[in-house]
């Protein structure tokens, strides 16, 4: 009897914007090729279109508009959902942790792509990492939402005038992109939902953007960044330059430059830091990022590659720079390592990385935008078109693409919806006294009426049964 041939297995670490693309394009170049498969390894089952975040935490778009499944986009891939553990480079072989209750899952490999993109950088600041929103997930989106309308119904019934304030004002910190969208969408957002409260008014509303910098959003040039910085002043966003978030309390931002804040809101788009993986493995590194070469290889580590946010990818056109971390490069960085992959499978000659960036661009609110195409500098509303017309051409899927512009269309005709259904740091508390003195604790009882309800914990809520019959309630 002959042995079968055993499969080369190629892993690719990471469901972001480089580890999909590079999964895409695999599935595409190694589909005849039937002695090869392909698994992604992702903490996510879906692959979230990051440019539009800031839209879902403003209610511009539904949650699910902006995410495609995974299963769905890789039809010939293998999808593995669980936590990347522990990377061992030596044996070819990876850890996925798959929830607190399984053993590690040991995944060996032939080749390895590892695009596991970057995590928030608190900078060990007080307070800043238990009391921040960061904005990098869906999840962080819509917290940023719910906790937005939950100060507003707070402050609309609140008597004393310090903690209104403090309810009302929100601050943003980092004058990039995701800070300056962010903070666009958000004073956008407030302005448009306050007609709903009675009690409050714009006056009352402070929304602030802290950056460290002599202007916003550098990556355009100073130019276009104080046309920005301009618009949003117009639009009631104070503007701090030069100065950074020293400390955050429950009630107050503190700044470098010695100013206090009252605010309950700090979104934190200042800093990022390559994932917590990276920095164990046993490989040369430049500012904490894997360093590669012009095939994107990690060098002295055969047929092992790094792509993304993690990954410091030479610019070869100009020496001892690296491509910058946007989504843009990303993409094609993933193409060329499933062309280098196939390359080496077939026994080709590698592809060098060489991209030049195409455009920025960035919307500031209100059908306002600002971009440099190419070299040339666009703002206003043909720059806020052209934002809205790429990312949608970019968004994968055809049918989030009708959903997306279905949602913008009625955004231009209905105001916008302020249901706060995904507050998640609002959970029932069900150890907590009522006003008769009455409480429920862990198996125990509790008389509502007539009816005797027995409750005790199950897997996602409470399990009541009594006279009356109550179904789960999912927590």
């Amino acid at each position: 009897m002959t042995r079968k041939p055993q499969k080369k297995r190629i892993v690719i670490l990471g469901g972001g914007f480089s580890g999909v693309y590079a999964a895409i394009h695999l599935e595409k170049l190694l589909t005849r090729q039937s002695a090869v498969e392909i698994c992604l390894v992702s903490r996510d089952n879906y692959f979230l279109f990051t440019p539009m975040l800031h839209e879902i935490a403003a209610s511009d778009l539904e949650i699910t508009n902006i995410v495609n499944p995974l299963r769905k986009l890789l039809r010939k891939v293998d999808v593995l959902v669980g936590d990347v553990n522990q990377i061992d480079l030596r044996n070819k072989r990876v850890l996925i942790s798959r929830g607190c209750r399984k053993p590690l899952q040991k995944l060996d490999y032939d080749h390895l792509v590892i695009a596991l993109g970057s995590t928030t950088n608190f900078y060990d600041l007080p307070g800043l990492a238990e009391l921040a929103v960061p904005m990098k997930s869906l999840r962080d989106a819509i917290q940023l939402r719910g906790q937005i309308l939950r100060y507003l119904e707070e402050a609309n019934s609140e008597g004393d005038p310090a903690e209104r304030q403090s309810s009302l004002s929100f601050v943003v910190a980092g004058g990039g992109f995701a800070g300056v969208e962010t903070v666009a969408a958000l004073n956008d957002f407030v302005r448009e939902a306050l007609p709903f409260y009675p009690n409050l008014s714009e006056e009352m509303l402070r929304v602030i953007l802290v950056h460290s910098g002599p202007a916003i959003l550098p990556e355009l040039g100073e130019s276009l960044g104080r046309y920005t910085e301009k618009v949003l002043s117009e639009r009631g966003v104070e503007v701090r330059l030069n100065t950074r978030v020293k400390s955050v309390t429950e009630d107050k931002v503190l700044l470098t430059d010695g100013v206090s804040i009252p605010s309950r809101t700090l979104v934190w788009t200042a800093g990022t830091v390559p994932s917590p993986i990276v920095s164990s493995l046993h490989c040369a590194k430049e500012r904490g990022r894997l360093l590669v070469n012009q095939f994107l290889g990690v060098p002295d580590w055969p047929n092992v590659w790094a792509v993304g946010d993690c990954a410091f990818v030479p610019d070869i056109r100009n020496p001892g720079k690296s491509h910058p971390p946007t989504a843009q490069h990303a993409i094609r960085e993933g193409k060329v390592v499933a062309q280098n992959i196939a390359a080496v499978l077939s026994g080709r000659p590698l592809k060098l990385f060489s991209f030049r960036t195409i455009g920025l661009l960035a919307s500031i609110g209100r059908r306002m935008g600002v971009a440099r195409i190419l070299g040339f500098n666009f703002s206003g509303f043909f720059a806020w078109w052209m934002w809205r017309t790429v990312y949608l051409s970019k968004l994968p899927g055809l049918d989030k693409k009708v959903r997306v512009a279905f949602d913008w269309t009625l955004d231009l005709l209905f105001p916008k919806d302020v249901c706060a259904v995904h507050d998640l740091d609002q959970h029932r508390d069900f150890r907590r006294p009522d006003h008769a003195g009455n409480t429920f604790g862990n198996n125990g009882d509790h008389e509502i009426g007539s009816a005797q309800l027995n409750w005790r914990e199950c897997p996602g809520g409470i399990d009541l049964d009594g006279d009356n019959a109550l179904e789960c309630f999912l927590l």
